[in-house]
């Protein structure tokens, strides 16, 4: 199938809209990729587009799962078995709703606002400031797993290098500054370990990310533009500003072209949110709360089955990072809390099923190698000093 090329998604040739430029067909999933690449490449009417016939909605995948999900929710006010997953699923909404909303919201701004070539000049080069650079940006997002997700699609799609995405994708969700102060309100001091233990692995991952991409071991990211090395991104800013023309018309265009961005990122990174929030809802509802404790403690294996559990159950730091000193307080066992941590973001079907499907198979399936032995590791010597 053939790759649109402004989101990097897989299309059927005959779902999709197609664009022919000087003879070069293009194929989009989306009126709004079609509109973004007409744009960037300055075509104007000199392409020819093919609307093709338009997908019913009835096969959208963000519709399939969402009729899926309110059958469930109206299924347990008929069959007692499935309160549970309903009382779950609720639980997990009440604490993620806003995250994902503001994660899709930002990436809908940096859709309309941010020029590819701003990504491409910091988050693309292949040189230890990009990594870097991701890492602080991913300290700076105070939005949940879930919303970072958005987030690193949209940096995706603007160019940022796959390294940059992962290590951005590794640390913000327990390196950012809100989730700094929530940790701290659990564990204390030992706090500290958490974030400079995750930013460490944001770091080595995203350097041995780069050595995979140089030896062509991964995916490269063809939404990477070409940056004159003389391009300033402060002087671009500046003319922008000067040619901007404040007006209640141009608020509405601005506000548009944000939503537009927003809804496309939902329609790609919603489904597999939502898909997430089942599976763990089901899991937090049918798994015994017993299992916890017995196979838990601060051993090498509780270590594994605490990865392995954090792989189905982590939904959001928010909510993760109480359940995860639940686990300290029942088990003593401070390096399985932060696998639990980490290991939600490294190992979880969410995440791995949205890099699969707009970065790359391969990005996907070294995200858990690179991850999880660091993971162990330093959960390892967690529990041998704060014993």
């Amino acid at each position: 199938m053939p790759k649109d090329p402004v989101c990097g998604m897989e299309v059927k040739a005959a779902d999709a809209i197609k664009v022919n430029k000087a003879g070069i067909e293009y194929f989009f999933c989306s009126s709004h990729c079609k509109d973004r690449f007409l744009k960037q490449e300055k075509l104007g009417d000199s392409a020819v587009c093919y609307p093709s016939g338009k997908k019913p909605f009835y096969k959208n995948k963000l519709f399939i799962i969402v009729a899926i999900n309110i059958l469930l929710l109206l299924s347990s006010y008929l069959f007692a078995f499935l309160i549970p997953f309903r009382e779950n699923f609720l639980v997990y909404l009440r604490l993620i709703w806003w995250a994902v909303l503001l994660g899709i919201f930002l990436g809908g701004i940096i859709d309309y606002y941010i020029p590819r070539e701003y990504i491409s000049k910091v988050l693309s080069r292949r040189k230890p400031s990009t990594i870097l650079n991701s890492v602080l940006l991913g300290f700076l997002m105070s939005a949940c797993s879930h919303g970072i997700l958005a987030l690193s699609i949209q940096l995706h799609k603007k160019g940022a290098s796959n390294p940059a995405v992962v290590s951005f994708l590794m640390a913000s969700p327990w390196a950012n500054f809100a989730i700094t102060i929530l940790l701290f309100g659990f564990f204390g001091t030992k706090a500290i370990f958490l974030v400079i233990s995750a930013i460490i692995i944001a770091i080595n991952t995203g350097f041995i990310f780069m050595f995979l991409e140089k030896r062509n071991l991964i995916e490269t990211n063809r939404n990477t533009v070409e940056v004159a090395e003389d391009f300033s991104i402060k002087r671009d800013i500046q003319r922008r500003m000067r040619d901007y023309k404040f007006s209640l018309s141009s608020l509405r265009v601005d506000l548009k072209g944000i939503v537009r961005g927003a809804l496309a990122l939902s329609d790609m990174v919603l489904w597999w949110i939502i898909i997430g929030m089942i599976l763990a809802s089901l899991a937090g509802a049918y798994i015994p709360v017993d299992f916890f404790h017995k196979f838990m403690g601060p051993t090498l294996l509780g270590l594994i089955v605490t990865l392995a559990l954090a792989t189905v159950i982590e939904v959001c730091s928010e909510g993760s990072s109480p359940l995860s000193f639940e686990i300290y307080r029942q088990t003593g066992a401070f390096g399985n809390s932060f696998a639990f941590l980490m290991a939600g973001v490294a190992t979880d079907y969410t995440e791995i099923g949205l890099i699969w499907a707009n970065i790359g198979k391969r990005t996907a399936l070294w995200l858990p190698v690179v991850t999880v032995p660091q993971i162990l590791l330093i959960g390892y010597i967690a529990n041998i000093i704060f014993k």
